[in-house]
């Protein structure tokens, strides 16, 4: 999770620095807002991105971890079983 919150706050000090950068150059006010929203617009669709594969990851070691429990569940209940007849044996 630490790569995550590194990624978050690179992007929010981006953020902030390309703002900073906007608001403070000398241009009309409909430039500057148009600079404004077209910079919001590329750092969502950075962020969206970033979530993406983040998501795409968790769901893949989910997707992993539920088969392997499967296993074990199946691998526990074949040796239960075989406890089981090998008692009834005796």
């Amino acid at each position: 999770m630490n790569s995550g919150k590194a990624v978050v706050g690179v992007l929010a000090g981006v953020a902030i620095g390309a703002a900073l950068g906007i608001l403070l150059a000398p241009d009309k006010g409909t430039a500057t807002r148009k600079k404004i929203f077209k910079k919001g617009s590329s750092i969502v669709d950075d962020l969206e991105e970033k979530f993406d594969d983040l998501y795409k990851a968790v769901s893949e070691k989910l997707e992993t971890a539920k088969e392997e429990a499967a296993d074990l569940y199946e691998k526990g209940k074949s040796k239960a079983d075989g406890i089981k007849e090998a008692a009834t044996m005796n």
